[in-house]
């Protein structure tokens, strides 16, 4: 079944996520709005840190995403960074800042900046990055900037090699599919970086990526146990129990503490493991996505695993 997921059903579903007509009209369904809600808690700032709170309140981190990519003018990306600074602002008044690990963090994708531009792009990303990162330093809330598809991986690494000069704590994401990401993982492992490893959630072709279940899980392992043996700060971001198994004794061989790596899951994910780690001692965050742009998160989640794609055909059954 996984297989035959990976295979047809899951380009198939990316292929949809790229469709408009069907974006609108999937947009339009309360069936749609319904399941969504499972992975995202709503469209406002208000509807995020409501969730933030909840989470605070049981002992987990948060990453919080304002969902949006790809912006086609500068004025697209300059609000992007209105929202991003205004919720960075509202989560500093949280008083979580200072020394060590940071509860608060926000994510962000640099083709929501406008990295993606005809005209000066990646220079524009850069500068909107620095804004929001200068003002999360500020608020004493941390940065993770995220990974795309793999045409931008390049452009995205740039930055973020160049923002870590003023700011060493941003963290980046890097996606074990990818063949070339054991290097950047020695690379950033050696540099102390902060890097949430994640398997992937685009997809690319065989030449770029591995595209089997094993291939894939075996390719992260190898990844992460690079992560553990350097000097930053690994963030492990899977929901695969074979991962989440295997994470103690790579820990340990690196001698690592429960202290010293975070586990991050997604909003709406495996809830109860989530609970069951973080009250096991482990440090564990949770990526909260809000926003109006709710088809393409919602398309990847569905990409990413069957038990997703079964979950929203219960709810169209059950309409």
């Amino acid at each position: 079944m996984a297989g035959l997921f990976a295979g047809t059903v899951r380009p198939a579903i990316m292929a949809a996520a790229r469709w408009e007509g069907l974006r609108r009209t999937a947009e339009r369904m309360p069936v749609t709005r319904r399941v969504v809600g499972r992975f995202v808690p709503g469209e406002t700032i208000d509807a995020a840190l409501g969730s933030v709170a909840a989470l605070r309140g049981s002992g987990r981190y948060v990453s919080v995403d304002f969902l949006g990519e790809d912006v086609s003018d500068a004025d697209g990306a300059d609000a992007a960074v209105r929202v991003y600074l205004d919720l960075i602002d509202r989560l500093g008044r949280c008083g979580e800042g200072g020394d060590g690990v940071r509860p608060l963090e926000v994510s962000l994708k640099l083709s929501a900046l406008g990295q993606a531009l005809e005209r000066d792009g990646e220079k524009i990303a850069r500068e909107n990055a620095f804004a929001i990162c200068d003002a999360a330093q500020r608020a004493g809330v941390w940065v993770t900037v995220d990974a795309e598809d793999h045409t931008t991986t390049d452009s995205t690494l740039s930055i973020v090699r160049d923002l870590r000069a003023d700011f060493p704590w941003l963290g980046t994401v890097l996606q074990a599919y990818l063949r070339r990401t054991l290097g950047d993982c020695a690379e950033f492992a050696t540099a102390g970086a902060r890097i949430r490893l994640c398997k992937g959630a685009y997809d690319e072709p065989a030449s770029v990526a591995y595209r089997g279940r094993d291939e894939v899980t075996d390719s992260y392992l190898s990844c992460l146990r690079v992560l553990m043996a350097g000097s930053g700060y690994p963030m492990v971001a899977s929901h695969d129990p074979a991962v989440i198994e295997a994470v103690p004794a790579i820990a340990s061989d690196s001698g690592r503490v429960a202290g010293d790596f975070e586990y991050q899951m997604l909003y709406g994910i495996r809830d109860g493991e989530q609970r069951r780690l973080a009250g096991g001692g482990n440090q564990v965050r949770v990526y909260v996505p809000f926003g109006s742009q709710l088809y393409g998160y919602f398309m990847r989640r569905l990409a990413e695993r069957p038990a997703n794609l079964a979950f929203f055909v219960r709810a169209l059954a059950g309409r």
